[in-house]
C-alpha cells in the first residue's frame, strides 16, 4: 500500500468510544476533550468500550462493544473547560441566583485504533508507549537524614 493510500485510510478511519457515560466519535491523531480522568501526563490509557470501528472497506459493529477492540490515546494534559453561568431567576419574587461553573477536563490524543489484536493503521500489533522517566533526585531523604545525624 502507497503512503498516499495510507493516508486516505487514516482519515476515513474512525471509531466511537464510551467515556464516562458518554459517546465520542474519534480518529487517529485527533485532540479530544473527556470528563476528567484520574492518569498523569504523558500516560497511555486504552479505551475498551468501543461501541463501532468503521474504515473505508470495512466496519465492526458491536452489541453493545466490538470484541478484541480498543482504543490507544495519550494523555496530553488535564484543563479546565470554559466558563459557564448559570442563573436562576423568578419574577417577581426578587430571586436571582447567579453561579458559575468549569468543568474538570482531560485532554487526550488518539493514537491508534486496534481490531482483532491488530492495529489498523499499520497492521502490526500495538507497541506501548513509554512514559517519559520523571528527573530523578541524586540525594534521598534518608541519606540526608544519616548526614544530619551523622554531623551531630
Amino acid at each position: 500500500m502507497r503512503r498516499d493510500e495510507l493516508r486516505r485510510n487514516v482519515k476515513n478511519m474512525f471509531a466511537v468510544i464510551k467515556s464516562g457515560g458518554r459517546q465520542y466519535k474519534v480518529s487517529v491523531g485527533q485532540k479530544l476533550e473527556v470528563n476528567r480522568l484520574p492518569f498523569e501526563d504523558g500516560a497511555q490509557i486504552r479505551f475498551d468500550e468501543v461501541l463501532l470501528i468503521a474504515d473505508a472497506d470495512r466496519s465492526f459493529i458491536g452489541a453493545p462493544f466490538v470484541d478484541k477492540a480498543e482504543v490507544l490515546a495519550t494523555v496530553e494534559r488535564q484543563a479546565r473547560g470554559e466558563k459557564l453561568i448559570v442563573f436562576k431567576y423568578k419574577s417577581k419574587k426578587r430571586y436571582r441566583h447567579r453561579r458559575g461553573h468549569r468543568q474538570e477536563l482531560t485532554v487526550l490524543s488518539i493514537d491508534d485504533i486496534v481490531a482483532e489484536g491488530k492495529s489498523l493503521i499499520t497492521g502490526e500489533a500495538p507497541k506501548a508507549k513509554v512514559a517519559p522517566a520523571a528527573p530523578v533526585e541524586t540525594e534521598t531523604v534518608a541519606e540526608a537524614q544519616t548526614e544530619s545525624s551523622t554531623e551531630e
